[in-house]
């Protein structure tokens, strides 16, 4: 037997597609970060003779996730920014250092004036 009754169109409700559109918005509003990114000089070449007539202080800094080192000597982050002056500081980092770290690091001697910063491969 047929069904002999009129096809009737339902109207279209648009409440669960709002609801996964807000649901969407939400979940990439908590999941995103929104703080703003620094930027941190590395490099501050100058073009030169190659002679230097005054005597420069050098600074070794060898830097991993769980070694921080000043001229051979363990030190901490607050402890490194204190004990160096003018001059030019070289870092060597580990194979397990993170960026996070380098930043941290880069971020306590950056305000000192007269430093000159190289970051080795």
């Amino acid at each position: 037997m047929r069904n002999l009754a009129p096809f009737v169109r339902r109207p279209l409700a648009l409440t669960p597609l709002i609801d996964v559109i807000f649901l969407l918005l939400l979940f990439f509003m908590l999941t995103s970060t929104f703080s703003t990114f620094g930027e941190i000089e590395l490099s501050n070449t100058q073009k030169g003779s190659g002679t230097v007539d005054t005597a420069i202080e050098r600074y070794f800094v060898q830097l991993g996730t769980e070694r921080l080192t000043l001229n051979g000597q363990p030190t901490t982050l607050d402890d490194l920014a204190s004990s160096i002056e003018a001059g030019q500081v070289l870092v060597s980092l580990d194979a397990d250092t993170t960026a996070q770290r380098l930043v941290d690091l880069l971020h306590r001697i950056r305000a000192r004036d007269g430093l000159d910063v190289l970051v080795l491969e």
